[in-house]
C-alpha cells in the first residue's frame, strides 16, 4: 500500500479530516449510487447521481484497476511499484514514468521550491528514520548522528523531471535518495477518479480518496456537493465549518491523529525536513481548496509543516484559498485565507 495514515469509517468520514456532509432535507430526487473500499492504507468513497445501475458492476472494476494501478505507480511500500524501483536504483541516469507520476513530482517540486522546503517529497530517509514509512517504529529516538545521515540524503535540487520524445523520466544525482509521494497520493489518486468517472459521462459526482475530494455538478437532492472539515478531536462527527467546492479540490493534513509514542513524547508523522524531526508547534489542521485534489494534497503538507503564522503569511502572499486550525491552551483557534471564506456555507 501507498500510506498508512488514515484508517476511519468511510460513511462518516473522508480521511479523518474531512467527513461528508449531508445539507438539507432529503427531497424526491434521483437516488446516488455510492462505490467505496479500501486502496493505500486508507478509504476510497465514490458518489454519483445519474448511473445506470446496470453499469455500477463495470465502473467498480474500472475504479478498483485505476486505484491498483496508482498504488503500483506510488506505493513505497511494494518493492516492485515504479516508485520503489527508483529508490532502489543506486545511479543517476534518468529512469522512465508514467505522465501522472511526472505531474505528482513536478507539482510536488513546485509547491516545494514556495515553502522553501518545507513540502519535500524526498524526505523519505527522514520518514523512515522515524517509523513512519514501511520500516518499523524505532524502539528508541534516533540520534543526532541518525538525523544529520538522512538529512545528507534528502534536498529538492538533487531531483528533477525531464520530457524527451518517448515520455517522461525521473532522476535523480545523490544514489540514496529515498523519494516518498505519499503527501500527494491522495489527491493523485483523487483526481484520477475524478476524470475517470467523467470519462464514463457522470458530471455530478463526489470522489474521495483519504483526506482529498473533488466533486462536481450536483448531488441527489439537487443541490451542490459539500463536505465538511471536523474539529480535530477524536469524535468522529464533529463538524468544524462546512464548505461548497464548486468543482475544485479539498484535501486536509493533520497532525492529531497519526501518530506515536516515544521516549513519553508524542511524535507526529509530519516531519519537518529543516530539523529532520516531527513537528512540534501548535498547528494541527491545514485544509487547501485548490483546482486539483493533488495540488490541495500537496499544500496542506508544506503548511502544516511551517506551522500557523509562516502559513498563513505563505497562503495569502500566493492567494490560497487556506483554513487552519492550531490548539491554545483554551481551545483551538482558526484562521483562514479571503479566499477560504468564499466557500463556507452554513449549516442548512
Amino acid at each position: 500500500m501507498l500510506l498508512i495514515d488514515r484508517h476511519l469509517p468511510v460513511l462518516l468520514l473522508v480521511g479523518g479530516a474531512v467527513l461528508l456532509s449531508a445539507c438539507g432535507p432529503a427531497k424526491e430526487s434521483r437516488q446516488a449510487v455510492v462505490i467505496q473500499g479500501k486502496t493505500m492504507g486508507t478509504y476510497y468513497r465514490v458518489s454519483m447521481v445519474g448511473l445506470d445501475k446496470s453499469r455500477e458492476a463495470d465502473l467498480r472494476a474500472q475504479i478498483e484497476a485505476q486505484l491498483k494501478e496508482d498504488d503500483h505507480q506510488l506505493s513505497t511500500y511494494k518493492e516492485d511499484s515504479v516508485l520503489s524501483r527508483f529508490n532502489q536504483y543506486n545511479g543517476n541516469q534518468p529512469q522512465p514514468i508514467s505522465a501522472g507520476m511526472a505531474d505528482a513530482v513536478v507539482t510536488s517540486l513546485r509547491i516545494g521550491q514556495k515553502t522553501g522546503g518545507a513540502m519535500d517529497i524526498t524526505v523519505g530517509p527522514l520518514v523512515n528514520l522515524w517509523g513512519f514509512g514501511p520500516q518499523k517504529e524505532p524502539v528508541k529516538t534516533p540520534t543526532q548522528q541518525q538525523i544529520d545521515a538522512a538529512k545528507a540524503e534528502i534536498g529538492l535540487q538533487h531531483l528533477q523531471v525531464t520530457q524527451q520524445i518517448n515520455g517522461a523520466y525521473l532522476q535523480k544525482d545523490l544514489p540514496g535518495m529515498y523519494v516518498d509521494l505519499s503527501t500527494v497520493g491522495e489527491g493523485y489518486a483523487t483526481d484520477h477518479l475524478a476524470r475517470l468517472v467523467e470519462g464514463n459521462g457522470i458530471s455530478n459526482y463526489l470522489v474521495s480518496v483519504g483526506g482529498a475530494v473533488v466533486s462536481r455538478g450536483k448531488n441527489a437532492q439537487g443541490k451542490t456537493w459539500q463536505v465538511a472539515i471536523q474539529k480535530p478531536t477524536d469524535k468522529e462527527d464533529a463538524v468544524e465549518a462546512i464548505v461548497d467546492l464548486q468543482g475544485m479540490g479539498i484535501s486536509t493534513s493533520g497532525s492529531y491523529r497519526n501518530y506515536y509514542e516515544l521516549d513519553g513524547q508524542r511524535l507526529s508523522h509530519i516531519i519537518d525536513p529543516a530539523t529532520g524531526r516531527p513537528i512540534t508547534h501548535k498547528l494541527v489542521s491545514a485544509t487547501v481548496i485548490a483546482p486539483t485534489a493533488l495540488e490541495a494534497d500537496g499544500w496542506d503538507t508544506g503548511l502544516m509543516v511551517l506551522g500557523t503564522k509562516k502559513a498563513l503569511a505563505l497562503a495569502e502572499k500566493e492567494h490560497l484559498a487556506v483554513y487552519l486550525i492550531t490548539k491554545e491552551e483554551n481551545g483551538f483557534k482558526v484562521s483562514m485565507t479571503p479566499q477560504f471564506k468564499a466557500y463556507l456555507r452554513k449549516p442548512e
